[in-house]
């Protein structure tokens, strides 16, 4: 095998004078036609900043690289010009980002925004690169390729949107591809198809690829070596049986054990917190000229469950099967039909000013804590806040005086609370996202899906965290997850949920150990 890409001790530094930061240093890798290397770590490790050095996607002038050598195929790309790193870039380099919702255009449609780089490379006439579109999405296995050309990206699917993002990236047949954490928001099914799919393109196109990536299993099932960064620098590389079997660095080691393990402790006696009887949230299909409902999507659909204080439910599926609706029900965000019982008392039907007071009593915790933390509030002033709209806290001072308890009750120290959220890693941001809902004291959380852009390390710490307030104030947890090792770890009891209704119910462990419903068996298979 001919060497493809070669790196040769890159160094990455921001900023300038004394606020200069070395965000990576002496890094060497090699990458053969044909072969996957992934690149591993924890959040802040490098990775992305040494993948995006490759094809000089970085802020420059604020980033430089103090010293190192890129080659692709021999040419020397940190010496090329502006004009041919235009060429490289999508044409014999392409590049699969993390979030597709956010990187794809959400004002242009996939056929504009396919079209874009075969116009861009190729220079297609319209017609043909409409059928070159239809080809690469059927290539990428989108259903109904040719009647998705003028969907726009919320119109899709999370796994659909990551399809889209592939077929943009293979469009003009690279010979590099670099995938940045591609399956990191995808539930367990959607991620097998995209890894099977990859490993497809792969093999058909004969590309080598860079896959970046902080699941070690995603990574042991895909690539062919493996190399190990911790804080900018590369601590371990060789083949995949080598490094996972027989590591030799520390760190290594650590990552490789660092997946959320045990089992919740006992549940003790009592009556549920929360209970539901044949719950509904359908949402109407509008269609004709005049936009009469001819029909409904049946996002929950006759849902009956139970949760007792201290116990934790998990609530797994596929997305769009419903589970992120039922939480929001559950907690009345979301309108529904059927009947929720909070303590004994139908909570059905009460008004917006009945609800109020037991606000504090049922909290979430969504999943994405950049997003659903305020930027232009301090970590302070976010977990305040409810103090202040419950009437908690004797004044300001005292306020901030709980805010800087429940900091601590998370495992952060209470001087964070001056930071603002874009100062703070992921963990850190989901750890102030628990400590907002458990200052109120609240008798049940529902977390959806709090681990799913972490790494696995921050992911067993979150779940130790999540285990030891459930133990110190008997909370309750509906915990929604794709993640089936995190469930397993945490949950008492689960339910799987399909197409809005629940298929499988019983002990979390029971239905791991023996699943009887094929959708329950086809998930998991999807996870081992």
């Amino acid at each position: 095998m001919s060497q493809l890409l070669s790196i040769q001790e890159l160094s990455v530094c921001f900023g300038h004078g004394e606020g200069r930061v070395t965000a990576v240093r002496q890094v060497s890798l090699g990458l053969n036609a044909g072969e996957t290397l992934a690149l591993v770590g924890e959040s802040g490790s490098g990775k992305s900043v040494t993948a995006l050095s490759i094809p000089q996607l970085l802020p420059y002038p604020y980033a430089a690289h103090p010293t190192g050598r890129i080659h692709l195929d021999g040419e020397s790309l940190l010496d090329a010009s502006r004009a041919r790193m235009q060429v490289v870039r999508g044409g014999e380099l392409g590049m699969i980002f993390q979030e597709p919702m956010t990187s794809l255009n959400p004002l242009h449609t996939i056929e504009k925004q396919i079209g874009e780089t075969l116009r861009i490379h190729q220079r297609l006439s319209p017609a043909i690169a409409r059928d070159r579109i239809v080809e690469l999405l059927e290539m990428v296995r989108l259903p109904e390729a040719a009647s998705r050309l003028g969907a726009f990206p919320h119109q899709l699917s999370g796994g659909q949107r990551q399809r889209v993002m592939i077929a943009m990236a293979i469009a003009n047949s690279p010979r590099l591809l670099i995938a940045d954490e591609p399956t990191t928001a995808l539930d367990v099914t959607i991620q097998a198809e995209i890894l099977d799919l990859l490993a497809d393109l792969q093999r058909r196109l004969g590309m080598a690829m860079l896959f970046i990536s902080h699941d070690l299993g995603v990574v042991r099932r895909i690539a062919d070596r493996v190399a190990v960064m911790k804080q900018g620098e590369i601590v371990e590389q060789g083949s995949i049986d080598t490094v996972f079997n027989h590591p030799t660095d520390p760190y290594t080691r650590l990552l490789l054990d660092a997946e959320p393990e045990g089992r919740p402790a006992a549940v003790p006696a009592g009556e549920p917190v929360l209970e539901t009887r044949d719950l509904q949230v359908w949402f109407p299909r509008r269609g004709g000229l005049l936009k009469r409902v001819v029909g409904h999507l049946k996002a929950v659909d006759g849902i009956d469950l139970s949760v007792r204080p201290g116990e934790t439910l998990g609530v797994v599926g596929e997305s769009g099967s419903g589970k992120t609706t039922l939480g929001m029900a559950l907690l009345r965000l979301q309108d529904g039909r059927g009947a929720i019982e909070y303590q004994g008392q139908d909570i059905t039907r009460y008004s917006n000013r009945q609800l109020r007071p037991l606000r504090r009593e049922l909290q979430v915790v969504f999943q994405d804590p950049f997003g659903s933390l305020s930027p232009r509030m301090s970590v302070g002033q976010i977990i305040g806040e409810g103090l202040e709209v419950h009437g908690i806290g004797e004044g300001r001072e005292g306020r901030e005086a709980l805010a800087r308890d429940a900091l601590a009750e998370v495992g952060l120290d209470p001087a964070l609370a001056s930071r603002f959220p874009h100062e703070l890693s992921g963990g850190q941001r989901q750890r102030v996202a628990v400590a907002r809902a458990v200052v109120l004291k609240p008798r049940l959380i529902v977390l959806d899906e709090p681990t799913s852009a972490l790494d696995r390390s921050v992911q067993a710490q979150l779940v130790s965290l999540l285990r030891t307030l459930q133990a110190r104030h008997g909370l309750a947890y509906i915990f929604i997850s794709h993640d089936l090792k995190v469930v397993r770890a945490m949950s008492h009891r689960m339910v799987v949920m399909q197409a809005g209704r629940i298929v499988e119910a019983g002990d979390a462990e029971a239905i791991f150990e023996s699943p009887a419903d094929p959708y329950t068996q086809r998930l998991l298979a999807a996870a081992l």
